[in-house]
Formats: C-alpha cells, structure tokens, sequence
C-alpha cells in the first residue's frame, strides 16, 4: 500500500469516528430535550395522574344505567328520601313552597317562544330562551313530581313540544343547546312515561337530532367539551343529561357522548387545582361549578357512581373559595368577570357540597328560610338542587381560615376577621392575567372592607354582554390591544395596582404569588415582574395585614430603560379628601385614611370615572382612581419602594 493509500484509509477512519460522535451528541441532545419538555409538560398538567374513571361503551351502558325513570338527579332511594323531607324538614318545605311559587308563575307566561322580547344583557343567541325553558321545566316537574298535579303535566307538554319545534336550539352557541337539552332531558325523565307517547318521541328525537348529533360536527372539531372554561361544564352536563334520557333510544350515541365528557370534563376541573380558586371569578364558579355537581348528581343517580367528579383534585375545594370570596358586607370579590352580589336565596350549589361534607357552613340555612313569596325567581337549576338539598345531614362545621392563598391560573389570597370581628376585616387580592377565560389585566389588584363597607374596589363585570357586543365592540378581543383592555373595568387603568407609563399590562404576563405567612398579621408577596415585561426589570407587590384595621402595601420596583413614569392606583366610590401625606375616605359614617408612607411629598390626585371614558362601560356611582405618580426621573439607583397603609380611622 502507497503512503498517499495509508494517509487516504487514516482520514477515513477519523472521518467515521467523527460522524459517531456526532451521532452520540445529537441523540444525547435528543434525550435531553425530551426530558426537559416531559419535565415542563408534567408541570402544565399537575392532575395528570388523577382522570375520572371512564368505563362507558354500550355494554356497560346497556347493562349499567337505571333502567327506570326517574334517573337524572331522582331515583327511587333519592325521591322517597325526598318526600320524607318534605314531611319533616322546614327547610326543605320552604324551598319547596318558593319553587312552587316558581312553577304556578309560568301558567301567567306565554308558551315558550322564539319571540321573547330580547333585553338589553341578552346576547345575539336563544341561551335566554333555553334558560327560561329549563327555569320553567326544573320547577314544574319537580312539583309534578311530588304532587302529581295534572295541570302541571299539560303544561309541561306544551313547552316541550314547542321548544322541540324550535328550528334548531342555536349550536353555534352550544351553550343554548346544553341547557335546553337539560331541559327537556328532565322533563321527560321527571314525568316518567306519563307525557303523551307522541310527546316523548318528539323529545326523544330532539335531543338527539337537535342537541347530541350538533355535538359531532363533521369537521371532527372537538368543541367546547374539551376546553378549559365553564362552557366545558355546561355544554357536558347537557349532552349527559340528553344522554342518558335517550340511552334506550339511541344506545350508541348516547355512549360515545357520555364517554367524551369523561374524557372532556377533567380540563375544566384542573382549572380548580391546586387549591380551589375558580379562575374566572365567584359567578362563573356558581355557573360552571352548578353544572358539573349537576352532572355528578345524574352520573350517581343512573349509574350509582360519579366516576370521580367529587374527589377531583382542587374541587371539593373549591368550596372555600366560595366562602371566602363573600365578603361581610355580602358584597363578592368580584375580579374576572364576575357580578358584586352574592344573592340572598342561599347558594344552591355549595349546598351540594353540604350534602356532601356535612358542613353546615356550606348549608345556608338561614337564606334557604326567607319567606316563600320573597325569594322571587329562583335558579333555574333549583328544582333539581332540592334532591341534593334533601341528601344533607349535618355533621360538623367546616373552619374558614382568616388567612388564606389558592395558586392556579388565576392565583388569589385572603384576610379576614375572626367570626365576630368588631370591623369586618376583608381584604382579596390576586394575580394572574388578562389570558385567563373572562380575564381582566388585574394582576397585584385588590379589594377591601372595613366596618361592611368596601373602599377599595373592582368595578366588575359590565353585565351586559349583548349590548356590548350589539355595538361591533370586541369584548372578547384579548389581543394585547384587543377592544377588551378599553373598557375601565378589564384594562389595568380601573383597578386598585400598578400602572407603568401608562400602559397597558403584559395581557400573557402571569402574576403569581410567590410567597404567603398566616398567622396574626398574615402577608402575601406577588411577583409582577412578568405583568410589566418590557416596562420594568422588576416589581413585586407585598400585601400584609399589619394592624385589625388595617393593610399595608408595599411594592418594591426596579426601573428598566423604557420606564417613564408609575402610577400608584387606589379604585374607591368613597368620598374623597385629599390631606398632608395621603387622603381621607369617607362613606356612612366611616372613615379610612390612605397614609403615603413612602412619597408623602407626592399629593395625591383624584380622577373621576363617573360617568366612565365610555358609554358601554360600568357605571357606578361615586367611582374615582386615586393616584400617586411618581416620575422615573425622581428615582435615584434606579430602585424604588412604595409603601401605602389603608388604616380605619
């Protein structure tokens, strides 16, 4: 062998070890981004180790499921437990007597229709109409029921027959179908075979071509029934509840539909983990929540099981969340999209989670026991509540911690008083993002009560969907210059944080809590350094109830190059009087001083936002921002701390 051969057979020899090393390196590169994404998958999916138990095919169908009616909400064991109550129970009586009440109303009220005139909350779809269809069955078959009355079975058969004649229940609102589909789920079920033949055919055959067969579109789309929000829960619990009424009917559908909201239904429940926190506020907990302990209900009574609904992680939970989301002045913490009132009938579903605990904080008694003909229109869902109402016992009292911190999508923290607290202590504040299901750029905002008053607040949900949206405005554009943010109550401008340059937040930019303490003088630290990407290096905000009548708030910022000027916001509808380092607040009576600790050179401005910047906007009477600016320029080392204390006078 040539030289030149032997020095040629060498550089391929080193060329091959080459191409194996390179080799090994991509495959360990390989191994080690598909550990770092299972890593980060298993921190976005933190219940993927609990899913509910999902045996459905048309034999277990066929050989499982009740074979009699009633089976959704009622069997046989729930109903004669039922009527029992009724005989003894004050409580159950007297929900009973305002849902009859509810049930004789409708005689007064046309047949249902598609000619309802629209009200000005009402959005451009039926969802109104197929409320009030499931409002009018839910009180009359559950008094049919009962009674037997035979005017309440002619009644109820108009309605089904003209809602089974709508043209179509509106699919591409799929929420109108669910809750029509409840509707007449339970009225053919409720009656149990004493509506006319031809009537429940007409039922039957609605629900199936009316509200399952729109659940499959062509398109192979999975809709909403694997979302992560409450139309995830509704749209589910009505497609259950055709199901299950139509199982003999159509044994095939009916299974394949029951299997998927198995499947379906677990990523909406995740959204209650780790803790409890309903990410889109304390209303849309009752909504969302009130559907999946509805399906639970319907799973247990046909099937006699609830294939893990109650135990989900973060879900039982979430009852203390409700209860403290209520404040002392009956007012809710009301951020996402949420309403401010809580209602004064007592809450149906965390009565579920009642007769599941035996906790009487989750019973409200006292409200369940307002007189009949004051109640006026109940939920529409409280004639089926009343089986779950009837199931409770009393075992016990839940404790409702006075400091209290719930992580999740939308991460938020309490202080309260004790029980008898002689000034109504109540603080809520959060994180979070405006990317969140009905979220608003609110991350660092809070509310807060004295004496049952509050004086710092959210301004809440608008209320009025439909009239928005008549208008071509995009309230649900969550772009980050999406139409949402201009409206006063879901951009950062209407809430009680922090406002950099007067900018909008990061809409994607999460606020979590990165730091809690119970005890006497419970704190909370939220990280907004992502809330102000682009606007500050870094920003947190310390919430701590450093007195019983008072909190201290106290933000440590450090500047970027882009930052200009912070604006430090306070969003009250007390009066207002501006004094030497702060500002005095004022309402019926009682007063609250704003003490600018850190800044008491800095006066303190006061903006109306009543009437708001725009006329779709909240109105409420008396809203103003307070504000403390303070110029980048001011700020020396380019950190800053502000530190404002709320303190009852």
């Amino acid at each position: 062998m040539l030289k030149s051969d032997r020095t040629f057979t060498g550089c391929q020899a080193f060329r091959k070890i080459d191409k194996i090393r390179v080799k090994t390196v991509f495959i360990w590169l390989f191994l080690l981004i598909y550990i770092l994404n299972h890593q980060v998958n298993a921190q976005i999916e933190p219940n993927e180790s609990y899913r509910l138990k999902n045996p459905i095919s048309v034999a277990y169908l066929k050989k499982n499921i009740r074979k009699q009616s009633p089976r959704l909400l009622l069997n046989k064991q729930a109903e004669d437990n039922l009527k029992k109550k009724l005989e003894s129970d004050p409580v159950i009586q007297n929900v009973y007597k305002a849902i009859k009440l509810n049930a004789e109303a409708v005689f007064e009220k046309p047949i249902i229709n598609l000619d309802i005139p629209m009200e000005e909350r009402s959005q451009n779809n039926q969802l109104d109409i197929s409320r009030d269809l499931l409002h009018r069955i839910g009180a009359m078959a559950m008094v049919y029921r009962m009674e037997k009355d035979p005017k309440m079975l002619e009644r109820i058969n108009q309605e089904v027959i003209a809602a089974c004649n709508f043209p179509s229940w509106f699919p591409k609102h799929f929420l109108d179908v669910a809750e029509m589909s409840l509707g007449i789920a339970l009225a053919i079920d409720w009656t149990a075979g004493d509506l006319p033949a031809s009537t429940i055919e007409l039922a039957k055959k609605s629900l199936v071509e009316k509200g399952i067969e729109p659940s499959w579109p062509d398109d192979g789309r999975p809709g909403p029934f694997y979302g992560h929000s409450n139309w995830n829960q509704v749209c589910n619990g009505g497609m259950v509840a055709a199901s299950i009424a139509v199982a003999e009917y159509a044994p095939e559908l009916a299974a394949k539909t029951l299997s998927r909201a198995l499947d379906g239904m677990p990523n909406a429940l995740d959204k209650y983990g780790p803790d409890g926190v309903y990410p889109e506020g304390a209303t849309y907990w009752r909504y969302g929540t009130s559907f999946t302990v509805t399906t639970a209900a319907m799973f247990e009574s046909a099937f006699g099981t609830d294939f893990g609904i109650y135990e989900y992680p973060g879900f039982k939970e979430s009852a203390i969340f409700r209860l403290l989301a209520v404040a002392p002045s009956g007012l809710v913490y009301n951020f996402a999209d949420s309403g401010e009132r809580s209602g004064s009938n007592g809450d149906i579903t965390l009565a579920w989670f009642a007769s599941k605990t035996g906790n009487k904080r989750y019973f409200e008694k006292d409200q369940f026991m307002n007189p009949p003909e004051e109640m006026g229109e109940l939920s529409r869902l409280a004639g089926p509540a009343l089986v779950w109402m009837a199931q409770y016992e009393e075992k016990g009292d839940v404790i409702v911690p006075t400091a209290w911190k719930g992580d999740g999508d939308n991460p938020v923290v309490f202080f309260t008083g004790e029980e008898n607290d002689p000034n109504k202590y109540y603080f809520g504040g959060k994180g979070g993002s405006g990317s969140v299901s009905h979220g608003n750029m609110d991350g660092g905002s809070f509310v807060f009560e004295l004496y049952g008053l509050r004086w710092s607040v959210d301004p809440g949900n608008t209320g009025r969907y439909g009239r928005i949206e008549r208008t071509g405005f995009g309230l649900w554009d969550r772009d980050q210059d999406g139409d949402r943010w201009k409206l006063l109550n879901k951009g950062n401008f209407g809430h009680s944080t922090i406002s950099v340059n007067n900018q909008l937040h990061r809409v994607d930019g999460k606020a979590a809590i990165i730091d809690f303490k119970a005890g006497e003088n419970p704190e909370a630290t939220i990280d907004l350094s992502p809330t102000f990407d682009g606007q500050l290096k870094s920003a947190t905000r310390r919430f701590v109830k450093d007195g019983p009548a008072s909190l201290l708030i106290e933000d440590d910022i450090e500047l970027s190059e882009e930052t200009e000027l912070i604006t430090w916001q306070l969003i009250t509808q007390a009066d207002v009087q501006i004094v030497d380092g702060g500002a005095i607040l004022s309402q019926e009576g009682k007063q609250v001083k704003l003490e600018n600790l850190s800044h008491p050179d800095l006066t303190v401005s006061v903006i109306s936002l009543y009437p708001p910047p725009m006329y779709i906007d909240t109105m409420k009477e008396g809203l103003k921002r307070l504000e403390i600016r303070i110029p980048a320029w001011t700020i020396e080392s380019e950190k800053t701390k502000i530190r404002v204390r709320l303190v009852g006078m």
